[in-house]
């Protein structure tokens, strides 16, 4: 039997959803994917063969926040669809996404993934969505991109959402939660490097280089789940911060005096150390032997040689 084709990408968020509903998908990308029950289809557009939507509220974008989505176009791709209406074969109208069709545009690239609406009906476009998306054979990743893209650009909500994939509200938080992770930890997580309960263990470590870290170490080492948890409960999660070196403190001279008088007494090196209200007393030994012989200084017994 034939096995599908494994994707290892970080998905393109809804676009998952016409072409990933069967185990076979050897489609190419650039010819329309099966219609959803609404007509709606998935395909990659030509840049050029798509305009503005004259009618979008938004005409100023902040150019920095721009840059920064091209780039990360530029590395990962466009994640999540752009939603555009036919006009002609060849002319489409922009409804949803000129972020990432402007964005597109300045990491030079040629083709964004769309899904092409079969219908100016939103709610039965957005509900032919959630029927495909409990049937999609997606990676953790591309589930929570599916969502974050329902959640925001259909409004949908989250018990909507809940209630047509049969999911419960707060596994679908947990999964939208994966989207805070460094891209680098995602892209495990979508290779199937990382399951999904690596990637909410790591979501325990506030610092990202340190989720980078763990996540490099979990594929390197195949540490479970359980053993990931452990090592983050424990505060052992790695760093690239240099450790606070230790003061070493001298003692005082009480602790000196205490001191040179066990190791006189046991003929051996004692430590003490006095706290505020209690303190410690530690004594070196050798060898069992030399334990044994100072346990009888303590006894007050004789070891013979």
């Amino acid at each position: 039997m034939a096995r599908g084709k494994q994707h290892v990408g970080l998905g393109k968020g809804l676009g998952d959803l016409f072409a990933r509903t069967d185990e076979e998908n050897t489609r190419d990308t650039t010819a329309p994917s099966d219609r959803l029950r609404d007509g709606s289809y998935f395909v990659e557009l030509p840049l050029e063969q798509i305009v503005p939507n004259p009618r979008q509220p938004r005409h100023v974008f902040d150019e920095d926040d721009l840059s920064e989505l091209a780039a990360s176009i530029g590395e990962f791709g466009v994640l999540q669809p752009v939603v555009v209406r036919e006009v002609t074969p060849k002319h489409f109208e922009l409804i949803m996404g000129e972020r990432r069709f402007r964005a597109s545009k300045m990491a030079g690239k040629e083709t964004i993934p769309a899904i092409v609406r079969g219908t100016d009906d939103d709610a039965l476009l957005r509900d032919a969505l959630l029927e495909n998306l409990h049937r999609a054979n997606l990676n953790p990743l591309e589930e929570a991109l599916a969502y974050q893209q329902l959640l925001g650009d259909f409004n949908c909500t989250k018990e909507e959402l809940s209630q047509r994939i049969h999911r419960s509200r707060p596994q679908i938080s947990n999964t939208l939660r994966l989207l805070n992770l460094p891209s680098t930890v995602q892209t495990k997580v979508a290779a199937g490097g990382l399951s999904a309960g690596h990637a909410r263990a790591l979501l325990g470590l506030t610092n990202q280089r340190s989720q980078e870290l763990l996540a490099e170490r979990i594929v390197a080492e195949g540490l479970s789940v359980r053993s990931t948890e452990e090592i983050i409960r424990l505060g052992n999660a790695p760093t690239e911060e240099e450790p606070t070196p230790r003061v070493r403190r001298l003692p005082s001279e009480r602790e000196a005096a205490v001191a040179a008088l066990l190791s006189d007494h046991f003929d051996t090196r004692v430590k003490v150390a006095i706290g505020k209200n209690k303190g410690r007393i530690t004594i070196e030994f050798a060898s069992t032997d030399d334990l044994d012989r100072i346990m009888a200084v303590i006894d007050g017994r004789t070891v013979e040689p």
